[in-house]
């Protein structure tokens, strides 16, 4: 039971404090999509400019927030971010193809789909937040 409630305190909370965070990027990327096409951009660049900001909003608040990761070296910065838009670009297109496959090929509803991809891409998307862009920081405690 302390093996659970350990792995808890040093996963479960990140999970969460990242749900949050996929919800404000979800917020952000909305928000730059409609303030966009109210001012008669093609909702296809729009689009690109709302990934954009909600990508740039999840390297700011997982970085801080979530993980709260420490800058080593003056390319750490750079290097998080080139790995996050790398992730999230990845899981953009994921989630992209899914929803083809889901609704297109399989005959899933296009309200459902949508559902199921973040049911997906929502862990994968953690997994490589936490041991890929925000690798760098270890438990102190460990090294000894």
């Amino acid at each position: 039971m302390e093996r659970i409630k350990e792995l808890w305190n040093k996963i479960g909370i990140q999970f969460v404090k990242f749900g949050f965070v996929g919800v404000s990027n979800t917020v952000v990327s909305l928000i730059t999509y409609y303030i966009f096409v109210y001012f008669g951009i093609n909702y296809l660049v729009a689009n690109f400019f709302g990934f954009i900001t909600g990508t740039l909003n999840a390297y700011f608040w997982n970085k801080h927030f979530v993980f709260k990761k420490q800058t080593e070296s003056k390319e750490s910065g750079p290097t998080e971010l080139v790995k996050t838009f790398i992730t999230y670009g990845m899981s953009f297109g994921l989630s992209t193809l899914l929803l083809y496959i889901q609704v297109d090929l399989i005959g899933i509803s296009d309200r459902i789909a949508p559902v199921i991809n973040v049911m997906i891409t929502t862990p994968m998307n953690f997994v490589l937040n936490k041991f890929w862009i925000f690798a760098g920081k270890r438990d102190k405690r460990r090294k000894k």
